[in-house]
């Protein structure tokens, strides 16, 4: 047994371990986990540009990926503890936009300010526990090649965004999203996709 597998299988070492990376009730690792060991484990693409006051809270447990001429601009989060992060190439991450894993960012994808991307949800089924103690569950979600993403959306868990498809600012996005459409709402609603036979975008009736 490899020793990452052991000490996932004792609860002990997995307790232990986590308090190594990370204080405890935070999600920010340690400082020599930031300084030391996560710049050895993920990868930066060329020209990739992480501004000075970004708030990674990245792991090396999972992963954390960003792509060639890629931007994630200032006072954004990026969270991978409870699942991978993958942004693609020449992808820019908007002012105070927060991505929690597991979540798939494709190429040349544009996300405005303030855009929570969360494939994390917590359970509240035990009434007799706190929110806080009960397990999490992930789902993925996957945001495809050239998207458009306004200010304040939110994307939540198991959705995937289609390729070069808008979503309007402040919509909640609940459920997938075709490519070559337009949405906006709370929760988002298609309004306008491309039909390739007129070569147009039309509104949804």
């Amino acid at each position: 047994m490899s020793l990452i597998a052991s000490i996932k299988s004792n609860p002990r070492l997995k307790q232990l371990a986590l308090w190594l990376l990370m204080p405890r009730n935070q999600a920010r690792p340690r400082w020599w986990v930031q300084w030391f060991w996560n710049p050895l484990k993920h990868q930066h693409g060329s020209g990739s540009t992480i501004c000075r006051s970004v708030r990674l809270d990245v792991l090396p447990f999972r992963q954390f990926v960003i792509g060639s001429n890629s931007t994630i601009e200032d006072f954004a989060t990026v969270n991978n503890g409870v699942g991978d992060v993958f942004i693609g190439n020449r992808t820019r991450i908007g002012l105070g936009c927060v991505l929690i894993g597991p979540v798939t960012v494709g190429n040349d994808v544009m996300l405005a300010q303030n855009i929570v991307v969360s494939g994390l949800n917590h359970g509240y089924e035990d009434i007799t526990q706190p929110i806080s103690t009960q397990p999490c569950s992930t789902q993925a979600i996957v945001i495809e090649d050239e998207v458009w993403i306004g200010a304040n959306a939110v994307i939540t868990s198991g959705v995937t965004i289609g390729k070069h498809s808008v979503v309007a600012a402040g919509s909640v996005v609940t459920k997938n999203v075709p490519p070559y459409s337009v949405v906006a709402g709370n929760p988002a609603r298609l309004l306008k996709q491309y039909n390739t036979q007129t070569g147009q975008w039309e509104k949804v009736l």
